[in-house]
């Protein structure tokens, strides 16, 4: 597959999502992005803003299998991964496969369970794969976990870990829609009744898992120049050096940052990393990795601002 034949099928995603979700155009460029970089993506925002529909059309225009986990406080691992059950009448124990075993995966509301339930998704996110009984069972090569948390709530949740969170591509803020958008929103759901799903607004299949790991491939074609490398250096270490911060990115966020600005460079059919494409994808990228400093917190300053600082400050390639 060329770069241009990715930046079409790309287009034609966006249309298909666009028949059923009413704005959120930055949240499905990030998807896309995450898509062909093989990332996770952590969706947070209030009730009610489409973060699992939205989840549930992308799947349904990829033709990837979907699978949902509401997360609870009395779920458990089993839950998620499945077990060995002692079959009577064979005498045998059959693997029963938990809802893990999909190629994309919505985990709703995921800081709602406890930590270790949550920790049941680090090595399927990590390897691409479930240990059973010590028998490894792997998933799909394009596996994708899409989860979501609600920020206004602070009873009953348990908050991810730093080990899960930095598992995730993106973490995405999805915002209220617009005046004009919430209008539309209205007048296209406000007169059906039950649940939406995607097919009846006239969403559908625009490609497969065959073809997505073709565009995958293309991407990692894409060249990543030593002046762009450099920068992204430059870039973590001046987190780590910030006396605003007190934990900075890791060197995995350098590898996800690269590979996510190869991807974003596919969707514009470039065959090369241009800088604006790491400032572009910087906030997203460290945003749920870095932790501000006491003296920072009290001073009511955020991490986003304080990523915006770094990359205006952190002189970028020619």
């Amino acid at each position: 597959m060329t770069l241009a034949e990715v930046s079409h099928l790309a287009a034609r995603i966006r249309g298909e999502v666009a028949k059923a979700v009413v704005g959120q155009t930055g949240i499905v460029d990030a998807l896309l992005v995450a898509l062909l970089a093989q990332g996770h993506v952590l969706l947070e925002g209030p009730p009610g803003t489409a973060k699992t529909f939205l989840a549930q059309t992308f799947a349904a225009t990829l033709g990837l299998q979907f699978g949902r986990i509401q997360f609870t406080p009395d779920l458990m691992p089993g839950d998620i991964l499945g077990s060995n059950l002692f079959n009577f009448q064979t005498s045998k124990f059959t693997l029963t496969r938990g809802p893990i075993f999909c190629e994309l995966l919505l985990a709703d509301e995921i800081n709602r369970t406890p930590p270790k339930t949550q920790a049941a998704l680090l090595e399927a996110m990590q390897e691409r794969r479930v240990t059973l009984d010590g028998t490894a069972h792997p998933l799909a090569d394009n596996f994708l976990v899409v989860a979501t948390q609600n920020p206004i709530e602070n009873q009953g949740v348990y908050p991810l870990p730093e080990a899960q969170l930095d598992r995730f591509l993106f973490k995405l803020l999805v915002p209220y829609p617009s005046a004009a958008e919430e209008a539309k929103i209205i007048a296209t759901f406000g007169q059906r009744v039950g649940p939406q799903k995607p097919a009846d607004l006239g969403v559908g299949q625009v490609t497969d898992g065959k073809t997505l790991a073709a565009a995958a491939a293309a991407v990692k074609t894409i060249t990543l120049a030593e002046s762009v490398i450099d920068y992204i250096v430059r870039l973590l270490r001046a987190t780590r050096e910030s006396p605003d911060l007190a934990a900075g990115a890791s060197p995995r966020a350098g590898v996800l940052l690269a590979n996510a600005a190869r991807a974003r460079a596919a969707l514009d059919a470039r065959d090369y990393v241009l800088p604006d494409d790491v400032k572009a994808l910087a906030v997203p990228v460290l945003r749920h990795r870095l932790l501000l400093s006491p003296a920072a917190e009290i001073e009511g300053k955020q991490v986003e601002m304080l990523v915006g600082e770094l990359v205006e400050a952190t002189e970028a390639p020619r």
